[in-house]
């Protein structure tokens, strides 16, 4: 079984892998991009890593990151001119599916979860099948063929633009503080500032800190174990508190910080750059006093629910 979902998981890589390939074939295509040749090379790059980063050694992994990063800092990726679906072609598919359109949506999220939860292949492999499923019954839906769903691949892509990697990069800095241990030196350098055993005062500590922890980081996952290490378990779970109760709160009050900043790509970039919205921060603005809200609610419910 191990084996199975190791080779799933390997192949849902290399297909993706070949998503980001298609990018950069087209945006090598793109003459009319000054920066083809920088932003084809971006996504070449990052499909080397899905399709075959595996069995190339961490040095030339590691040279492959610092090279994109070079490239997304001197503004040499581009989106450059996507060819667009014309008006008339998906109008008239919209009226002959109707609300037919929502079913691969759906499909995806019902078919994950229950892989996810009633098989051993768990929930990574679940979206991988749900995506394969769901984009085959997609494109039975549309009558589509191979070339066009090449063709929405690579746009959505590079629609997104360099945002899109935010999350695998968040994800992995979240895995290098924890083992750097980073939580270590928050829990001595607030215990220095605020004494242990106020229970109030240690739950206000571990809500603000996951919140403005995830904000930097832009990923509640990578915030939660260095946080909860650093602040829940000294300043909450010692004190009395439910670890069930405290480590469930404490996650959601992350995604608080999630509302409040750019870092969060999938949440609050990929929105601005798929809608085209004038104002980058428009989706931020709209949630902060949604969030600031949301993250007091957090405070009052882990005070009142903990202990």
């Amino acid at each position: 079984m191990e084996t199975l979902m190791n080779n799933l998981l390997l192949a849902f890589f290399i297909i993706i892998g070949l998503f980001f390939l298609a990018a950069a074939i087209e945006s090598w295509r793109d003459r009319s991009n000054s920066t083809r040749l920088g932003t084809g090379l971006f996504w070449f790059l990052f499909a080397l890593l899905f399709c075959v980063g595996q069995w190339l050694p961490n040095e030339i992994n590691g040279a492959f990151l610092l090279i994109i990063a070079l490239l997304s800092l001197f503004k040499q990726v581009r989106v450059g001119h996507i060819k667009e679906l014309p008006e008339e072609v998906a109008d008239k598919t919209v009226k002959r599916i109707g609300n037919w359109i929502f079913l691969p949506s759906i499909l995806l999220a019902v078919l994950a979860l229950l892989i996810g939860q009633f098989t051993k292949l768990g929930g990574q492999i679940g979206i991988g099948i749900a995506a394969v499923v769901s984009l085959i019954v997609a494109m039975i839906l549309t009558k589509s063929n191979v070339k066009v769903a090449y063709e929405d691949t690579q746009r959505m892509v590079r629609s997104v633009g360099s945002a899109g990697i935010l999350p695998q990069l968040l994800a992995t800095l979240g895995v290098v503080f924890t083992a750097s241990g980073v939580g270590q030196v928050t829990a001595e350098a607030i215990s220095g500032l605020f004494p242990v055993g106020n229970r109030l005062l240690g739950v206000i500590l571990y809500c603000v800190a996951m919140a403005v922890f995830t904000a930097i980081m832009g990923n509640a996952f990578a915030a939660f174990a260095v946080i909860t290490a650093g602040i829940g378990i000294p300043f909450v779970v010692a004190q009395g508190g439910s670890p069930v109760v405290v480590a469930a709160l404490g996650m959601t009050a992350g995604y608080c910080g999630t509302l409040m900043t750019p870092m969060a790509a999938n949440f609050n970039t990929l929105p601005v750059a798929l809608m085209e919205m004038k104002d980058p921060l428009g989706v931020i603005k709209q949630q902060f006093p949604i969030a600031l809200c949301m993250l007091i609610v957090h405070i009052v419910l882990m005070y009142f629910l903990a202990f």
